[in-house]
């Protein structure tokens, strides 16, 4: 919440590739800017590795072998990223102002209620394939997560079309 409140002036507070990509499809963010915002996002993430495991005496990356497979995992990544997503735009298109804490409430409700602690964010996903801690995931099960990610980050773009058409025409950055 902090974050997106932060840097939301400067440059819409792009965290995220899934919502990057949905709102390009929704003429929001510009495809020729897209895959620097995608590049910034993931280089973040990884740098937000880099910055917290010193601050807990761990090496700067370790590899997760921990599993975080199967179809109860993929489910929850399904949740959680619909739900970020239906918090995104449904606040944007009616309380653009209350998108950062809106945000920030849902994604630290859904660390705690889904199985996959919310992802939800495939530069997250990568920057956590690179951390042996409770929050990190095994690379191998990575593309599954993010396939996931992008998945539903597109099919709730097409719900929230569907649901308000003005939304497909009048869309807003959300973060």
């Amino acid at each position: 919440m902090a974050l997106i409140l932060a840097f939301g002036p400067i440059s819409g507070a792009h965290l995220n590739p899934a919502v990057t990509l949905a709102d390009a499809l929704q003429a929001g963010t510009c495809w020729r800017e897209t895959p620097a915002y995608i590049a910034a996002q993931t280089a973040g993430a990884f740098t937000g590795v880099v910055t917290a495991h010193p601050m807990f005496g761990l090496p700067l990356y370790s590899v997760l072998t921990h599993a975080r497979s199967g179809t109860a995992q993929m489910f929850s990544e399904f949740i959680a990223t619909f739900g970020l997503m239906a918090v995104i735009w449904g606040c944007a298109q009616t309380r653009p102002t209350a998108v950062p804490f809106a945000v920030g409430a849902y994604i630290a409700a859904a660390y705690w209620f889904t199985a996959s602690t919310s992802f939800a964010n495939p530069a997250v996903t990568l920057a956590r394939s690179v951390t042996n801690t409770f929050s990190g995931i095994r690379p191998a099960d990575t593309p599954a997560f993010i396939a996931m990610q992008l998945a539903e980050a597109f099919g709730a773009t097409l719900l929230f079309q569907w649901l308000i058409p003005s939304f497909a025409t009048d869309s807003t950055a959300a973060q």
